[in-house]
């Protein structure tokens, strides 16, 4: 299918935080109310504070009769989506600017698969949302607390980091449809590392525009949640020992 030419279609998944994506659409109002189309997915039950029909873009929806998986929402939301960009958004991000204006600018360029902004945390910091590629020794390395506070320099350009936080990701549709989208075997976390890594792959490039920034109330459920740990844990192994991920690391050391 090819996309709408200009129209960004945003996705959205709910997974009880249906609080928090209504202060995400209303920052979408204001600062980003036209060009775009949001698929929402509700990925439990639950009941809306707010009515989609209420905004000036397209709000369509999905109702999940059993709960999936990250990946899985987004892929199934990319089947519905009509825009050139598709954008991955959690509810916890919060806007105070447009920040698509310089990301479809990066993407321009065919040559780029994945742009990201700057992500603030609630104090204003920034967060580590481009990484290098993990490796065993790099994870042992922050389970022991010697990771780096930031992986890369942040100035006013933009920079190739190896890949970007799934919190908040635009990407050239023609890119992800020709890696295939997300990989769903990632129930929860890492599937935004794999992406990367086959888009480098197929290569394209991948950019962090600090010249543009949005704030992510993280809640870190994988530190307070048995089962999210599980997952994190789960899809941290799976691509350690992916090829992927030896093939991603080889071809960036060249």
């Amino acid at each position: 299918m090819v996309g709408v030419p200009d129209l960004i279609s945003v996705s959205i998944v709910s997974h009880g935080d249906a609080e928090l994506a209504q202060r995400l659409f209303d920052d979408l109002r204001v600062h980003k109310p036209r060009g775009i189309e949001v698929i929402l997915t509700l990925n439990i039950e639950e009941a809306l504070p707010f009515d989609p029909d209420s905004f000036p873009f397209s709000v369509r929806m999905i109702r999940n009769a059993n709960p999936r998986g990250f990946a899985a929402n987004h892929n199934a939301a990319f089947e519905l989506s009509r825009g050139n960009f598709f954008c991955v958004l959690n509810p916890d991000i919060r806007l105070t600017a447009d920040p698509f204006w310089a990301l479809v600018g990066e993407l321009a360029n065919p040559g780029v698969g994945a742009a990201a902004p700057l992500i603030l945390d609630s104090d204003g910091a920034i967060e580590d949302s481009a990484r290098p590629f993990p490796t065993l020794s790099s994870l042992v390395g922050k389970a022991l607390g010697a990771a780096p506070e930031r992986y890369y320099e942040i100035g006013e350009e933009s920079i190739s980091p190896d890949w970007v936080g799934g919190m908040f990701m635009l990407l050239r549709r023609d890119a992800f449809a020709a890696v295939g989208g997300f990989d769903a075997r990632y129930h929860l976390y890492y599937e935004d590392v794999d992406l990367c890594a086959r888009l480098r792959l197929a290569g394209y490039d991948i950019r962090l525009v600090p010249s543009v920034s949005a704030v992510h109330l993280a809640r870190r459920q994988s530190r307070r949640d048995i089962r999210y740990l599980v997952w994190h844990l789960h899809s941290m192994i799976r691509y350690i020992l992916s090829r992927r991920r030896r093939k991603a690391a080889k071809d960036l050391a060249r």
